[in-house]
């Protein structure tokens, strides 16, 4: 059973005030396709094969609702899910078939130990063939960034029950990897818990380049970038989408050699670079700073429940 692991990250799942100003903006201007969609749930996917990488629920909060992980086979799905019982974690749901509008397959709910959900499934349906022609396409989720309150005890739960490895370590953060590719997890040291940012890899330097020019055209300015971090060796350019979630364009992100790689110390980047860009040539805004912590997010449920508690009194 200690073999068993997760081995991908698959998407994300968010709550958003207005599905269809959501969907116009991930499909509009950040490059997504609507794939299925019924009763307030849209389901979209990037270039790649996976069935969908964020489902979007209209919701009267938005707020981030789940992370969802890929494993081997339905035995891989029971294994972890056979450990994280025995390891005292909150199962959410235990393994059962998936709704065929989220591409079927079979799998289990977890949360982390500060309250994440995370979605555990194997033979989800996939597209037969990756469309890449358009470079500034998003070809999959890359990865997502967790703010946490207590780093050990994530980071824990995520290599001794699920698998993970770490990969790099910061002042700031920890990256860590369910499989070759550098991290598909990051944990940010923070107040409590929060989604920090989610990435969404293109293929190259001009797609991440066509992709931003889109994005300002629609009226997004970048937030921070282009650049190219330390730990992952990516590009990245970062905005804020309409509900207040911070998203990313990356690409040329590190691989790992399992049997060479050394894991990078707080101390080693320390002294590697000044910053967490490595051509030093922008700091992230003032906007996109708060926007990573959740903000923004707060700030608007707060408004949209004050409106919504004055027209009750009226």
């Amino acid at each position: 059973m200690s073999n068993i692991r997760v081995n991908g990250l698959r998407g994300v799942e968010l709550a958003v005030h207005d599905l269809k100003e959501t969907a116009d903006f991930y499909s509009n201007a950040w490059g997504l396709t609507a794939v299925s969609g019924d009763n307030g749930v849209l389901y979209m996917r990037a270039a790649g094969k996976e069935h969908h990488v964020l489902a979007i629920h209209e919701r009267p909060r938005a707020g981030f609702l789940a992370a969802n992980f890929a494993a081997a086979d339905r035995a891989s799905v029971d294994g972890l899910h056979a450990k994280a019982k025995a390891m005292g974690c909150e199962i959410v749901s235990a393994p059962m078939d998936l709704p065929a509008i989220a591409g079927g397959g079979y799998g289990f709910s977890v949360k982390t130990p500060e309250g994440q959900m995370l979605n555990i499934s194997s033979d989800v349906a996939t597209h037969g063939d990756g469309d890449f022609r358009d470079h500034s396409r998003p070809q999959k989720l890359s990865h997502v960034v967790f703010n946490v309150a207590d780093l050990d005890s994530q980071e824990r739960f995520f290599t001794e029950v699920l698998g993970f490895r770490l990969t790099d370590s910061t002042a700031r953060m920890n990256f860590i990897r369910c499989s070759s590719y550098h991290h598909s997890v990051a944990l940010a040291r923070a107040q409590g818990p929060s989604l920090n940012h989610m990435a969404y890899e293109v293929s190259n330097f001009d797609g991440l380049m066509r992709g931003a020019g889109r994005m300002k055209k629609h009226g997004y300015k970048i937030g921070w970038g282009v650049g190219r971090h330390g730990p992952g060796n990516n590009l990245f350019s970062y905005f804020i989408e309409p509900n207040g979630f911070v998203t990313e364009y990356t690409a040329e992100v590190d691989t790992i050699d399992e049997a060479t790689h050394v894991v990078g110390t707080p101390d080693y980047w320390g002294k590697m670079m000044n910053g967490p860009d490595r051509y030093g040539l922008a700091d992230p805004s003032p906007e996109l700073r708060e926007a990573m912590t959740g903000k923004f997010i707060d700030e608007r449920n707060k408004r949209c429940e004050e409106i919504i508690a004055q027209k009750l009194a009226s």
